[in-house]
This record gives structure tokens, sequence and C-alpha cells, in this order.
């Protein structure tokens, strides 16, 4: 039997995704072409892999059995490819990065101009989202995201932790008062981040006391710009990242801090990789910003 280990990987790839059209995609090569490969993989093995409806594929009982079986054999290969690959291979080409519109805001802008200059032939293409990545699905190389992390497939690593600090317009006190402790935060309209660890329950921490509170708010969102506009506004009291890019914007604005002693819990910040052996882009992306969001971080505290 003339089988050819290229064309397993394509019939892997394909049942990772279950859609031809989507794995043709990530494959970077026709969706015509990748049709042809897996048919002939089909016929050469003399029985049917793959079921095909308008909806897209789903795996026979036959192409279910194949795909668990060379599945660890196309990783395992591609893990031996990349790691003979190390020592000569100049990162280049497209890096394809989800991340969480607040890192967008706080982080990109700053380390950017530095790492395009740093290394020149990787070209960056960044998805702002929060969704939860669906790494059948999602064909990106990394994704940056806070807070506990659902279990999937992806491999975790952990970059640091964001702290959050509490500030208000001194118009807003001055019509509601000042809280002069955690508690009193349930008379107040809290300003949240849809983070899961911020909402609707702020863990606050002062040494080592810790306080709960059950907050609410009519004010909501996932960018950590908008919340500082809104609490300049006079809208609420909101959580905001302890950086340096804020500090930045807490300079201009007239905001206070409110319960200086006590900051939330830190959220920690993960990058996703859909394999153990992320190629030289990527790895080259993750060595560069670790340091930079680490220095951010802890230049605010």
């Amino acid at each position: 039997m003339d089988l050819h280990l290229n064309d397993i990987a394509l019939y892997v790839e394909v049942a990772r995704r279950g859609n031809i059209s989507r794995a043709a995609r990530v494959l970077n090569m026709p969706a015509s072409t990748l049709t042809r490969r897996v048919d002939e993989l089909e016929r050469q093995l003399g029985m049917r892999l793959l079921s095909r409806s308008r909806q897209g594929v789903a795996l026979t009982e036959a192409g279910q059995m194949y795909y668990e079986r060379c599945q660890p054999l196309i990783e395992r290969a591609r893990m031996a490819h990349v790691s003979l690959q190390d020592t000569v291979e100049i990162p280049r080409g497209k890096l394809r990065i989800s991340l969480h519109g607040s890192l967008a805001d706080l982080f990109l802008p700053a380390v950017m101009d530095e790492f395009i200059r740093t290394y020149p032939l990787i070209e960056c293409e960044f998805d702002v989202s929060a969704a939860v990545i669906d790494p059948a699905r999602d064909p990106c190389d990394l994704a940056l995201r806070l807070g506990k992390q659902p279990d999937s497939s992806l491999i975790a690593r952990k970059l640091g932790e964001m702290s959050w600090d509490l500030y208000a317009a001194p118009a807003y006190l001055a019509r509601h008062g000042e809280p002069a402790s955690p508690q009193d935060l349930v008379d107040h309209e809290c300003l949240r981040s849809l983070l899961e660890e911020q909402n609707p329950t702020w863990e606050l921490r002062c040494g080592p006391d810790t306080q709960r509170v059950e907050v609410a708010g009519r004010l909501t969102a996932n960018q950590a710009e908008l919340l500082f506009r809104l609490a300049a506004a006079g809208l609420g009291i909101a959580a905001l990242p302890a950086c340096e890019q804020v500090r930045g914007w807490i300079e201009g604005s007239g905001l206070l801090r409110v319960l200086p002693a006590w900051r939330l819990a830190p959220v920690p910040l993960y990058a996703l990789t859909p394999t153990r052996v992320p190629s030289a882009r990527v790895r080259a992306f993750l060595d560069f910003i670790e340091p930079r969001l680490q220095a951010g971080l802890h230049a605010a505290h």
C-alpha cells in the first residue's frame, strides 16, 4: 500500500476542523486540492473516512478510528520536524494572534514597534476577541487570555498576573460618598468588567485580609479603556488594571483611588497555543512579549 504521510496529515487536519474549506484555509491550499487528496487516501485504504454534507464533514466509524490512531503520529512527526529546525529556523511568516481587547489597548501599541523592527519577517494579524477559543475551529497560532480558562486541548502558558485598583471621579464621590470599607461597595454603582473573576463578585485584598463583595452596577464592559472613560464621566467606581498604561490615563484624568489600601485579587494572564512545540514565530513573540508584559505590570505596583 503506497500511502503518503502528507496525505494522512491532511486528513487529520480535516478531521480536526470538521470542515474541508476551514481546513484548507488553515493549510493554505485550495479546497479542491484538499478534497482530491483525501479522496485519494480513501481510495488507497478502500474505505470511507468521511461522510460529507452541506454543513461539513463527519467522521465515519472507520474515519474516527483512523484519526485517533494517526493524530498522535502526525503530532510527533511535526514535533520532530520543528525540533530539528530549531537551531536554524528564522522566525518568519504570518502570526495570527487572538487577544482580549484590554490587552490590545494596554500593551500592544507600546511594544509592537520594537517587535516588528526585531523580527522584520513576521507579519502579525490580530483578532481582538474575548471569546473562548475552539482549537478545532479557530485557526489562530496564539491566543492571549485573562482569567481561568476552560479545559481544552490548548496548551496554556502563564505569562503573569494582572492586579486591579478601584477608581472614581470626584463628582461621583461627591454625590454618593466615598466607601470606607469593601462592604460599602454594595451601595455603589460599580463599573464591572466582563471577566468572570470580577462579575459580580469582587475579591479585595489588603495584606493577609480578604473580603468578597457582591457588587452591582448597570454598566459593564470588556475593555479597560471604556471602563476608564465611564469612570471619568462620573458614572461609577471602576476596577482598572494596575499597569503602566492605565497609570498614564489616571494622571491626567482627575480620577481618585478608592479604598487605596485594598486591591482586587490578581487575574492570571495565559498564552494558549494548539501545540506544545509552537513555531519559531510564536516562540519569538512569546519570548519577546513576556518580560515586557511583566515589566509593565510591575511598574504600577
